[in-house]
């Protein structure tokens, strides 16, 4: 009778054992079962809300669900950032970030949340080209003369910036720290009081996003000098890269997802083949090219892994060179 018992409760035990380790197995395989929000940390109507809206639209339809965007501002991203990081790990929260993720953890004295360690990595979905643009009236005819006319007035140049730790301010001091230039950061909250000043001559020049920067040039209200990636854009064939005049030059802002920590893998997996298989829809590419972007062509969570930590060991450097501190 007792041996009977023994083996009755050891085979439930057993049976437990081999429930409780195929229960995830089975809750990822009914991945996604609900709603996924997307949550974005800027506002709605700004470029990378915009972007996010894109990629909702086919991004839904292949993992077969909603993804609802979350917009949650403040604090220069921490807000939204925050709450991914303290989010259950299922796969049902996501966060889409930019450059600001891995410049954070150097403009800030301390964070909210740890930027590695707190996240799994998604993928990279998009890069985001700046472009050089300067007022009409600054007496410079190409990015060399450019480059001259800073060195010889240090210190009194001033520029325009969406705010502390954007991409546009990240492309000024980039510029500064590897050609031994001076300039004077005027921060503005957002690109386009940053342009309209730009515009009016109180201030000499500015870093701004493709699309707005090159809607500018078209209108004939600026003047570009270049471009700042590693290689020419395909929209400005005539404008160099600051790569030609300063090598090894190159900045730009970028679209990428990542889950809260312990993620359980196959959810990830299937995020990850599903963002991929979105941002090859000629829908999505097509959308790309409106709002400047470069996409990604096969993101994998690895490749995100080395980028932000590459991406974070680029702008340290930069950043306390121009004593870059968050408001």
């Amino acid at each position: 009778m007792i041996p009977s018992l023994y083996r009755l409760g050891a085979a439930l035990i057993c049976a437990g054992a081999l429930l409780a380790t195929a229960t995830p197995a089975a809750a990822d395989a009914g991945y996604p079962a609900k709603p996924i929000r997307l949550v974005v940390p800027y506002a709605a109507g700004g470029p990378t809300d915009t972007f996010a809206r894109a990629l909702v639209a086919g991004w839904s339809r292949q993992l077969k669900a909603q993804i609802v965007i979350e917009n949650r501002t403040g604090a220069g991203t921490l807000v939204g950032t925050e709450y991914v990081s303290k989010a259950t790990p299922d796969g049902y929260t996501l966060l889409l970030t930019t450059v600001a993720h891995a410049v954070n953890p150097s403009i800030h004295d301390a964070l909210p949340y740890r930027t590695i360690e707190d996240f799994a990595p998604v993928g990279l979905a998009a890069r985001a080209p700046l472009v050089l643009v300067v007022n009409k009236k600054l007496p410079v005819g190409n990015l060399k003369e450019f480059i001259a006319y800073l060195k010889a007035h240090p210190g009194q140049v001033n520029y325009s910036s969406a705010g502390v730790g954007s991409a546009p301010h990240l492309g000024a001091e980039l510029l500064n720290y590897m050609s031994d230039t001076k300039t004077v950061h005027v921060p503005y909250r957002g690109s386009a009081p940053a342009m309209a000043d730009l515009i009016g001559g109180h201030v000499a020049f500015m870093f701004d996003s493709a699309p707005t920067g090159l809607a500018q040039v078209r209108a004939g209200t600026v003047k570009l000098l270049a471009t700042t990636m590693a290689a020419r854009l395909p929209q400005t064939p005539d404008a160099p890269a600051v790569a030609e005049v300063v090598p090894g030059y190159e900045a730009y802002t970028w679209n990428a997802v990542f889950a809260p920590a312990n993620t359980p893998p196959e959810v990830i997996r299937k995020l990850t083949d599903t963002l991929g298989a979105t941002l090859k829809e000629p829908a999505l590419q097509a959308k790309a090219v409106d709002l400047g972007l470069q996409l990604e062509p096969n993101p994998t969570p690895q490749a995100l892994a080395q980028f932000v930590r590459a991406e974070i060991a680029k702008w340290k450097p930069v950043a306390v060179a121009a004593n870059m501190k968050a408001d």
